[in-house]
């Protein structure tokens, strides 16, 4: 069967916000309010600061306002692997804030546990497997790095197993396989769209007012608040969208990802890039046997063009990766999200990495945009003299992260915090610091294309990073994935 034929019939919506059940659109904005805070976005960014302000200070009135339906976008669309890490790994933590590493590692660890234990105390079904994520080399280039990695995780409280050749295709089965770097710990699998809806009913259980299909197109200062001016997506025919009316608030806190943002001074620092993925149709015991895959570890290769694949909970085989598009002008609209070259692609990896799935088809094939910033992982910070907060740049790893980045959040707010208290949190370098920008167009996309052929052409060239990388490398940018 050829990669086209296997992606024939493959429904171009995404898997996980297919599932029976996710719950109706809740309600639009009813007209004018006012509340203590406001938040910006109903994915995971905003739902965790509604959810942890309303545990932080109950008496406090909390409302999140979703442009679309919740979890509809990054939140709903991704891998479902749930990091430790809040730096994009260690290694990117370790080269940019090397005298914070170990409390950067001690704090991602805390906020695993703590999303398990919200998960449990809420009864959040969203299917969280701690099984960990395995790392493979398929080149030789990629096994020293492997290695390299392992040290450094031994140092920074990290137990991973490395494995040899025949230990990681014991583990799961691949001709590709060359070795393997299993951690444990550091990562749980989880379904992604359960985990968004899952929050979204904590915080409407807590009191928190929840409104879809509200988009605020507007901010701007109102005497000692923040007024949001907000908008109905337009009806068929409509030529702009239908004004809803405004919420006042006394703070607000922006969770809206790679989305154009509402505080211009973020589209400096954020671009969003497409990334894609398949789902495979169930998996028969024949085919589960022909892999193994017992622990149910989430995958991902060491290529700087690298792939992330995982089970879901019916055996199916989620695979994405590899190709991460940005277009010209911060380019977003539906028809990016599908884009069949990249499909084809993926499908052809997909058979190479295990052949001895020939014939499986796929079900569903589809992108989604991440929010992606020069250091590669989130970054925080304040306006409208501290009324206003915004975490963004999660490039990637925002499943677990974003629950980090809504008490970073919440700590610049000075919820539930006493006057003038500073938290462990925010004496962070990584907190306290800003990436670097990205470059006006028509630069901005030179750049970006410049540097995804480059990191191509060091994958084709056992992992040597040519001049361009290398000059991003001492800049601090660290284009790696």
């Amino acid at each position: 069967m050829s990669a086209a034929e296997s992606l024939a019939g493959a429904a171009p919506e995404p898997f996980w916000l297919q599932d029976p059940a996710r719950p109706g659109a809740g309600p639009a904005l009813p007209g004018a309010l006012t509340c203590d805070l406001a938040v910006v976005g109903g994915g995971y960014s905003g739902l965790w600061t509604a959810l942890l302000a309303k545990e932080r200070d109950p008496s406090l009135d909390v409302v999140v306002l979703e442009a679309g339906r919740i979890g509809a976008a990054a939140s709903g669309r991704n891998g479902g692997f749930c990091a430790a890490s809040l730096t994009h790994g260690l290694e990117n933590g370790l080269g940019r804030w090397p005298d914070d590493a170990h409390t950067l590692e001690r704090l991602g660890w805390d906020n695993l546990r703590a999303i398990a234990e919200t998960l449990t105390r809420h009864g959040i079904d969203a299917e969280w497997e701690p099984t960990g994520e395995m790392s493979v080399a398929t080149e030789e280039w990629q096994v020293p790095a492997l290695q390299e990695a392992a040290e450094k995780a031994y140092e920074h409280g990290w137990e991973p197993i490395m494995l040899g050749p025949e230990a990681v295709r014991a583990e799961v089965d691949s001709p590709t396989y060359l070795a393997g770097l299993w951690d444990r710990d550091a990562v749980a699998m989880v379904h992604p769209a359960k985990l968004a809806w899952g929050l979204a009913d904590a915080c409407r259980a807590l009191g928190v007012r929840v409104f879809e299909n509200t988009r605020v197109t507007a901010l701007r200062p109102d005497a000692r608040r923040l007024r949001l001016t907000a908008a109905a997506p337009p009806r068929r025919g409509d030529r702009a969208p239908r004004p809803l009316g405004a919420v006042t608030a006394r703070s607000v806190a922006l969770g809206t990802g790679a989305f154009p943002p509402i505080l211009r001074r973020l589209r400096h620092y954020v671009v969003p890039v497409y990334d894609y993925a398949l789902v495979t149709e169930p998996l028969t015991p024949a085919q589960r046997a022909a892999i193994g895959w017992r622990h149910r570890q989430g995958l991902g290769d060491s290529a700087n063009q690298f792939h992330y694949y995982r089970l879901t909970a019916d055996d199916r085989i989620l695979w994405g990766g590899y190709d991460a598009v940005y277009h010209f002008g911060n380019g977003m609209r539906p028809g990016l999200e599908r884009r069949p070259s990249t499909y084809a692609t993926l499908a052809r990896h997909f058979f190479a990495t295990f052949p001895q799935l020939e014939g499986v088809r796929f079900t569903n094939a589809w992108g989604g945009v991440i929010d992606t910033c020069s250091r590669f992982c989130a970054f925080y910070g304040t306006a409208y003299d501290g009324r206003l907060a915004y975490a963004a740049g999660y490039t990637g790893l925002g499943v677990g992260a974003t629950r980090f980045g809504a008490d970073v959040m919440l700590d610049l707010l000075r919820v539930g915090l006493a006057p003038g208290e500073e938290t462990e949190r925010t004496r962070l370098a990584m907190v306290r610091s800003r990436p670097v920008p990205f470059p006006p167009e028509p630069l901005r996309y030179g750049v970006i294309e410049l540097t995804r052929r480059e990191i191509a052409r060091a994958d084709r060239n056992a992992g040597r990073r040519g001049l361009w990388l290398r000059t991003l490398d001492r800049m601090g940018l660290g284009f790696d994935s």
